[in-house]
């Protein structure tokens, strides 16, 4: 069963992506790889209980259980030690991936306060794509009373694109509601 941004996909941006860029093995247009959402809590060497929490609003928000991540190296000057877990991941494929970006780009980020788009100047040179987010609570699934503190989050769209240009167009046909240059 596909989801319905999968089947636009296939039906609709994969065929004008190789008609715009004169693409001729559909293999080698760009498409979404994974999603990976990524909770960062500095809070968490003060707080352990605020890691369950960042656990247990990643899990409800992309369906499927968040990796607890560590510290690679000590920091003094944050009072960092090797080893301490200070964040949360999804790293999502497949259908959750197509239905998280579903409900990211058509319910979520239209609920962000005074939304006018997100900015197109995310790109990281080889065609992924990071957004940040201030709090947890434009996705529907999170109730309010049950969250402890607000978070922010990123989220990184990596695709197969070689170029911003070519993630951008794609994402763009998807209907990621990217703010309107008024030059």
């Amino acid at each position: 069963m596909k989801n319905v941004l999968e089947q636009k996909y296939i039906d609709e941006v994969k065929p004008a992506l190789m008609k715009e860029q004169g693409i001729d093995n559909p293999n080698a247009v760009p498409q979404v790889q994974k999603v990976v959402v990524n909770i960062g809590l500095g809070e968490a060497l003060d707080n352990p209980k605020a890691l369950e929490g960042a656990v247990r609003d990643l899990s409800v928000i992309t369906g499927q259980k968040p990796v607890v991540t560590k510290a690679k190296h000590s920091i003094a000057n944050f009072k960092l030690r090797e080893g301490r877990e200070i964040g949360a991941k999804v790293t999502l494929r497949g259908y959750k991936m197509w239905s998280f970006l579903d409900r990211l780009m058509n319910i979520a980020l239209p609920r962000v306060r005074d939304f006018r788009g997100i900015p197109n100047k995310s790109f990281d040179g080889r065609g992924n794509y990071t957004l940040g987010l201030r709090e947890q609570l434009i996705f529907p699934e999170i109730v309010y009373d049950q969250i402890d503190k607000v978070r922010g989050m990123e989220i990184s769209v990596v695709t197969s694109a070689q170029t911003d240009e070519q993630a951008y167009r794609m994402l763009e046909l998807l209907g990621m509601p990217f703010v309107k240059d008024e030059e």
